[in-house]
C-alpha cells in the first residue's frame, strides 16, 4: 500500500462511510435530496474543512444545556468518541450526497432516535430531543460551523449569494428532522446565534466534555499530529464569544500559525482522498 492510500485509509477510520451500511455510488442517475450544481455538495464535499468544522460545531453544541444533557445522559461520547464522530458523518454524507431514499431511511432513523432522548438537563429542566427550538441550535451550530470552516479552509471567494443558498439548502435536512423557523441566509443566522446567547451555558459538564474533545484520541499514531492541529483549528473557528466561554480564547498568533499548519494538512488530505464521499456521488450521477 502507497503512501497516499495508507493516509485515505486513516481518513475513512473517522469517517461515517467506514460503517459500510450505505453505498452512496448507487443508484445510477439518482440525484438524493440535493445533487451536483447545488451549494451544499460543493461546502461538504471537502473532507478537512467539514472535520473541523464537525469538531467546532460540537464545542458550540454543548453550550447549550439541553444538547449538552442530551449527550451526555443517552449515549456513549465519553467511552466512545470516534463512534460519535461517525454516526454524525455518516448522517451528513448521506442526508448530502447519498440517494434519496437511503437520505429518507437515516433521517427517520434519527427522528426515532430523538424520541427516546428525554429527560432533565443540569439545571433541572426538562428537555427532548425531538424539542424543534433545540433541533434548530443543534442545525444551526452545526452548519454556521462548516460553513466557517469552508471560508477559512477551502474556498474564502464564496459569495454571500451562495453561502445563504448554501442555509437554505441545509434547512431542508433540518426541517426533515423537526426543527422549526430555521435561519436561511447569513445575516439571520448570525442574529440568531446571537439571540441564543442567554440559553448558553459552559459549567464543570461543559468544561469536561471540551477537555475530551481537546484529548480525543486520533486512529493512530501517525495521525495524532494532524488531529491535534484540526482540534485546534475548531477551536479558532468559534465566535470570539464562545471562546471566551469555554475559557480558550485564541490569539492572532496561535490563529496564524493553526491557519498554516491547516493548509498543510489540507493539501496532504485533498491529495490523498480520492474515494470520498463527494466522489462516489458524483460517479453515481455520471460526471
Amino acid at each position: 500500500m502507497n503512501i497516499r492510500e495508507r493516509i485515505q485509509q486513516q481518513v475513512f477510520r473517522l469517517n461515517g462511510l467506514s460503517l459500510n451500511e450505505f453505498d452512496i455510488s448507487q443508484p445510477p442517475g439518482d440525484p438524493g435530496l440535493f445533487g451536483p450544481d447545488h451549494i451544499i455538495w460543493r461546502v461538504h464535499g471537502d473532507f478537512t474543512s467539514m472535520l473541523c468544522g464537525g469538531i467546532s460545531a460540537l464545542m458550540l453544541q454543548m453550550l447549550h444545556p439541553a444538547a449538552l444533557a442530551g449527550v451526555w445522559d443517552h449515549s456513549n461520547f465519553r467511552q466512545d468518541m470516534m463512534g460519535r464522530l461517525r454516526r454524525t458523518s455518516q448522517f451528513i454524507a448521506v442526508t448530502t450526497f447519498g440517494n434519496t431514499a437511503d437520505a429518507n431511511i437515516l433521517i427517520d432513523r434519527v427522528k426515532r432516535i430523538h424520541l427516546r432522548v428525554t429527560g432533565v438537563d443540569n439545571a433541572g429542566k426538562p428537555y427532548a430531543a425531538s424539542d424543534p427550538h433545540l433541533l434548530t441550535w443543534v442545525h444551526v451550530a452545526e452548519t454556521s460551523r462548516f460553513l466557517a470552516a469552508h471560508l477559512r479552509y477551502k474556498n474564502p471567494q464564496l459569495s454571500l449569494a451562495d453561502q445563504d443558498r448554501y442555509y437554505q439548502e441545509a434547512a431542508l435536512v433540518a426541517e426533515a428532522l423537526g426543527a422549526q423557523r430555521v435561519p436561511k441566509s447569513v445575516q439571520a443566522v448570525e442574529a440568531y446565534l446571537q439571540m441564543m446567547r442567554p440559553e448558553l451555558v459552559c459549567d464543570a459538564r461543559t468544561l469536561e466534555v471540551m477537555q475530551l474533545l481537546i484529548n480525543a484520541p486520533a486512529p493512530s499514531w501517525q495521525a495524532k499530529p494532524a488531529m491535534r492541529v484540526m482540534l485546534k483549528a475548531g477551536m479558532v473557528l468559534l465566535p470570539d464569544w464562545a471562546q471566551q466561554q469555554i475559557q480558550q480564547p485564541i490569539g492572532p498568533l496561535t490563529q496564524w500559525r493553526v491557519d498554516r499548519e491547516m493548509a498543510v494538512i489540507a493539501g496532504l488530505l485533498r491529495w490523498s482522498i480520492q474515494r470520498g464521499a463527494y466522489t462516489r456521488a458524483m460517479q453515481r450521477m455520471g460526471r
